[in-house]
């Protein structure tokens, strides 16, 4: 990635230059990451209306939860803080 993008994407990815499957995924994993118990069937439909099967589905789900999971435990033993 160039250092636009990553710059785009940290500011707001709704309006970085990214694709529409892009855009669907950072939706579910926003909602992932705030609040798992509200994730439903429609927003793995919308994930399969933009291209994603069910073993992308898996993927992104797996990567998201083990990023929020390994954050924590760093934030929990301050790893990482100055």
């Amino acid at each position: 990635m160039d250092d636009d993008l990553i710059k785009a994407l940290r500011t707001d990815y709704k309006t970085a230059p990214i694709t529409e499957a892009e855009t669907v995924m950072c939706e579910y994993v926003v909602q992932l990451t705030k609040d798992a118990t509200k994730i439903s069937p429609k927003h793995h439909e919308k994930l399969r209306e933009v291209g994603f099967d069910d073993q992308g589905i898996l993927q992104i789900t797996l990567i998201a939860s083990w990023f929020n999971y390994i954050n924590r435990v760093a934030d929990a033993l301050g790893i990482g803080r100055d």
